[in-house]
């Protein structure tokens, strides 16, 4: 990606809002993002979000940008970016939310905050929420993953990449890596999850994941996040998400899928479903303006 590139999708003011910290939370060293809104904003709505497997802070840039009168706060989750690792085993839905209540308290961010995640990082916050009722009163799901990856037509995949995981965890460390980081499996990837035929958007899209997706800590770490990825999702705690819920669903989501989603918005008590046509699992590069604009008309309203 050429730094034309970017600047086409990425305004300059982004860079202006930017303020970077480092801070010790459960016993990982986190790099914390936090984007002030522009202008003179008495009371600034802030968003808490949370990134999505093998993804950075970097990933949901262009939401924030288009949310120019919002505080947005994005940590790398552990293990990914520039945020160091949670203690061996913790790498887990369990282990992300004790980090993620520490995080939280650590910024003091009230209930009024809103919490937003996207993809894994759906899973994450929803069952956070699930067991922290009223911690945050408001929550934005983006890609939402509300079925099981081991069940149905993608079991098989799901454990085919397991095994990809596990075996370049298992390698000696430069080919384990290697492996990890093959900028033909990135490009795989990445092709396969576009949707965009705007040459210069996908030529973005497939920059970002080449320079961010494989940010990632150890080969360990990143099994451990992966299988947590795939043996949980966000559909297991919709019964007890009782709060206002936005969901952002793509319409050619094959990662999740839009059925699915559309299930999870029928069970949960409070929500309100926004889909977006001609795109798949990169809402948040490849449609950023619909979805902040349903973000913006949720935390600026009251539930649907």
């Amino acid at each position: 990606m050429t730094a034309l590139q970017h600047e086409m999708f990425l305004s300059d003011t982004l860079a202006q809002r930017e303020h970077r910290s480092l801070l010790d939370v459960a016993g990982a060293r986190t790099a914390v993002f936090t984007y002030e809104p522009l202008g003179p904003e008495p009371r600034p709505v802030t968003i808490l979000a949370i990134h999505g497997f093998r993804g950075t802070h970097h990933g949901l840039l262009r939401v924030v940008d288009a949310l120019p009168h919002v505080r947005v706060v994005m940590p790398d989750l552990p293990g990914f970016g520039e945020s160091g690792v949670l203690p061996e085993g913790q790498h887990s839905i369990d282990g992300y939310g004790a980090w993620l209540e520490e995080l939280a308290d650590a910024l003091s961010l009230g209930p009024e905050t809103v919490l937003l995640g996207h993809s894994f990082g759906s899973i994450v916050v929803s069952h956070f929420l699930a067991a922290h009722p009223g911690r945050f009163t408001r929550l934005v799901l983006v890609n939402p993953i509300s079925a099981p990856a081991l069940e149905g037509p993608k079991a098989v995949l799901s454990r085919v990449a397991e095994l990809y995981y596990w075996a370049a965890a298992k390698l000696p460390a430069r080919v384990g890596t290697a492996l990890l980081r093959s900028r033909a499996v990135v490009r795989l990837m990445s092709e396969a999850m576009a949707k965009s035929r705007e040459p210069r958007l996908r030529a973005f899209v497939h920059g970002e994941h080449r320079a961010h997706f494989s940010e990632f800590a150890t080969r360990g770490s990143l099994l451990e996040s992966f299988r947590a990825s795939i043996s949980h999702d966000a559909a297991e705690a919709a019964d007890a998400l009782t709060l206002p819920v936005l969901l952002i669903a793509g319409e050619q989501d094959e990662v999740a899928a839009l059925p699915d989603v559309r299930r999870l918005h029928e069970r949960l008590a409070d929500s309100r479903l926004t889909v977006i046509p001609g795109v798949g699992h990169l809402i948040h590069y490849e449609t950023p303006g619909p979805a902040a604009a349903a973000i913006a008309d949720f935390i600026g309203g009251t539930s649907a």
